[in-house]
C-alpha cells in the first residue's frame, strides 16, 4: 500500500514554477506504487490562489497538468478534534496543514515554508508524520529504497 504524502501549498507553487525542481520531482514520484499525494480543496486553492498573483499562464497550466497527473486524494477539511491537537504549535493560519496531515496518516508532510511549518517547535511535537521539504523526502525515498 502506498505510503500518503502530504503536500502543502507552497510545494505546490514551487512545482508549478521550476519542473525540473525537488518539488516538482517530488510530485513525480507520488504518481507511483510507493507514494500517494495526499492535498485538502484548501490547499489548492491556496496554491492556485499563490500561482495565479506571482506567475503566469504557463505556470497555471503546469499545476494544473501536475495536479492531473499526480491524481492527489483530495480529503476534506479537517475535524475540530485535529485542529486543536495542532492549534498551540503552529501560526493559525498553518494549523490546517498540520491538522490535515495528522487525519490523512500522513506518512510525510512536504512544505517549504520555514517560518511556520519547519521549525523546531513543530518538529518536536512528535507528530505521526515527517515533516520536511522536497529535497529531504527525494533523499529519504532513495535511502527507503536502496534499504529494501
Amino acid at each position: 500500500m502506498a505510503q500518503s504524502v502530504f503536500f502543502d501549498a507552497s510545494v505546490l507553487v514551487a512545482a508549478s514554477k521550476s519542473p525540473s525542481g525537488g518539488s516538482a520531482v517530488s510530485l513525480e514520484l507520488c504518481q507511483g506504487r510507493r507514494f500517494r499525494m495526499v492535498v485538502t480543496e484548501r490547499v489548492l486553492l491556496e496554491a492556485r490562489t499563490n500561482i495565479e498573483e506571482k506567475f503566469g499562464d504557463e505556470e497555471l497550466v503546469r499545476f494544473y497538468r501536475r495536479l492531473a497527473d499526480a491524481k492527489p486524494r483530495v480529503i476534506g477539511p479537517p475535524s475540530r478534534e485535529s485542529v486543536a491537537v495542532c492549534d498551540h504549535v503552529t501560526a493559525p493560519k498553518d494549523v490546517h496543514v498540520l491538522a490535515a496531515a495528522v487525519e490523512c496518516k500522513a506518512a510525510y508532510l512536504l512544505t517549504l515554508d520555514r517560518k511556520h511549518l519547519l521549525t523546531p517547535k513543530v518538529l518536536r511535537v512528535g507528530f505521526p508524520f515527517r515533516t520536511m521539504t522536497p529535497g529531504e523526502f527525494l533523499q529519504a525515498a532513495v535511502a527507503e529504497r536502496s534499504e529494501e
